[in-house]
């Protein structure tokens, strides 16, 4: 009934101490009376008092437990502690000692600097000392020399008063004795001066001169007339067609129309002048624009071949002949863009110019064909020296594109061309080329000074150009007026056609060292005043002739 308590039937075990007590507390319940009931309020209490004395044992050794526990905890924290002490004490001893080392050796760095700066400063300190002493010996030096100079100064100074004394004295000496006063010996000075400056300088220029000639000339004619021979082009001048051509004189009436209908309708319409004289069975057409005259020309004739001539017709004509002279133009200049070996293409708007070139002559030299040839010329001359060929051809064909549309647009034809070119989008070395061939902008490469050379060879050309009577005459005669305005000439002649001018001078006045500086001036005044084609050669003749009769 009591398991573990002794003397309690059932009570089996080793029961503890609230066991025990547990067990009293049973007894107690039970009673010493053979197991009567006893108090429940004894039972209670005995329970009470029992878990009480239990509580009180159990917190007291849980107590000295805790005690325990704290005290060793007290004892390890106070080791802890200690030696955290020792270490830290250790710490900062060692740090105390490095702190005092390195401030010895900082101390001991800072000595070893200021004694070397010292003994820099002691360095210094001595050569200022010697620089100062040389520049105190150097100043009295100096003083020295001043004081001398000084001197030397005096006595050139009173030198130069004797001497400027003794010139004067010479001088009125040499006037009483030449009879000249001073400024009229200067002036026979400066005279003979003169006189022998300008026989040197004739002297010079002669010497150059030749010099230049046997250099270039030699290699100037081996490359123009191999590049000639290469060319050896026929020459094809064409005359721009005036007249019109009728079957009868009839069909000048036709043409004319009722009141002049027809004539002003075709004038209207072409832009052209139709002279109607009596010239039989001929009709002239004038105008200053040779594509309107080509139209014109064109249209006339096709009006005349289909002999329906009113202002209706005369429209429709015009119109396609116009378109067609368009065609022709565009295709001479895809032929001539072949026949100069050019390829890459070129802008319609310049093909057509170059093309329009075809109708316009210039001293009766076909102009197109003239920029074929050019281009051909330049072509070869550029190869030889190695130059671009490919710019220099193509500028060289359209040098004188300006010549197209000068009636047209204010300016020279090469800068007109130019321009147009460098719209048309061309390189700006073609550009410079075309714009300087006449001079017109200065030259800058070795192209633009071949596309100059080759113009002039074509143009020089014999046979290749044609003059009108009145000026040939005109150019022969200012040749000769400029060779006759300068000092010592007595006759000038211009011959070959204007190409070369005899100057005579007079042998009192112009020797042979003047010769040659009188040539030089003839020909830049020619160079500068005149324009004219190819070259103008200079010749002055000086000739002394002596006679005497015998007796």
């Amino acid at each position: 009934m009591f398991p573990g308590c002794p003397g309690v039937p059932g009570a089996s075990g080793s029961p503890g101490i609230v066991e025990r007590a547990l067990c009293r507390v049973a007894v107690f319940a039970a009673g010493p009376l053979g197991g009567q009931p006893v108090s429940v309020l004894l039972l209670v209490l005995g329970l009470v008092v029992g878990l009480a004395v239990g509580a009180a044992l159990g917190y007291f050794v849980s107590k000295s437990r805790v005690d325990s526990r704290q005290a060793r905890a007290r004892a390890d924290a106070r080791s802890i502690l200690e030696d955290a002490d020792r270490e830290v004490e250790t710490k900062r001893r060692e740090a105390d000692l490095a702190a005092k080392e390195s401030s010895l050796k900082i101390k001991d760095d800072a000595e070893a600097e200021v004694r070397a700066r010292r003994a820099e400063i002691a360095r210094v300190e001595e050569r200022l000392d010697n620089r100062d002493t040389g520049l105190q010996r150097r100043e009295g030096e100096l003083d020295e020399r001043r004081r001398l100079l000084t001197e030397t100064e005096e006595a050139m100074r009173r030198k130069e008063e004797v001497l400027r004394e003794r010139e004067a004295d010479h001088l009125r000496m040499l006037e009483e004795v030449s009879g000249l006063t001073r400024e009229e010996a200067e002036r026979r000075l400066f005279a003979d001066l003169e006189s022998e400056l300008e026989g040197r300088l004739g002297r010079m220029v002669r010497d150059l001169t030749l010099e230049a000639e046997a250099r270039a000339d030699n290699e100037a004619r081996r490359l123009i007339s191999t590049t000639m021979e290469r060319l050896a082009s026929d020459l094809t001048s064409e005359s721009t067609v005036k007249a019109v051509s009728l079957p009868s004189d009839e069909m000048k009436g036709r043409v004319i129309g009722r009141e002049g209908r027809n004539i002003r309708a075709f004038e209207a319409t072409t832009g052209v002048d139709v002279i109607i004289d009596d010239t039989p069975e001929t009709v002239v057409i004038s105008s200053f624009d040779p594509v309107r005259r080509e139209v014109a020309r064109v249209s006339m004739g096709r009006l005349v071949q289909d002999g329906r001539i009113h202002p209706g017709r005369i429209e429709q004509i015009v119109s396609k002949a116009r378109k067609d002279v368009e065609k022709e133009m565009k295709a001479a200049g895809r032929q001539a863009l072949y026949d100069a070996k050019i390829s890459g293409g070129m802008h319609n708007d310049l093909l057509r110019l170059l093309g329009a070139l075809k109708y316009r002559t210039s001293y009766g030299q076909n102009v197109l064909a003239h920029s074929v040839e050019v281009a051909n010329l330049c072509g070869m001359m550029a190869q030889e020296l190695g130059a671009d060929v490919k710019i220099s051809r193509r500028a060289a064909l359209l040098h004188d594109v300006g010549k197209a549309i000068d009636h047209e647009v204010e300016g020279t034809h090469a800068l007109i061309g130019g321009r147009f070119a460098k719209k048309s989008g061309e390189s700006d070395e073609v550009v410079r080329a075309i714009s300087a061939h006449h001079h017109e902008i200065e030259m800058e490469t070795v192209e633009d000074v071949l596309v100059a050379t080759a113009d002039a060879v074509s143009a020089a050309r014999p046979g290749a150009r044609r003059e009108t009577t009145e000026t040939y005459i005109e150019r022969l005669r200012s040749l000769e007026d400029i060779a006759l305005g300068h000092r010592g000439v007595d006759k000038a002649y211009a011959i070959q056609a204007g190409r070369e001018i005899r100057v005579m001078v007079q042998p009192s006045e112009v020797d042979d060292r003047i010769a040659a500086k009188l040539a030089y001036d003839i020909s830049k005044q020619i160079e500068t005043d005149l324009e004219y084609p190819g070259q103008i050669k200079v010749t002055v003749i000086r000739e002394s002739r002596v006679s005497e009769v015998a007796r």
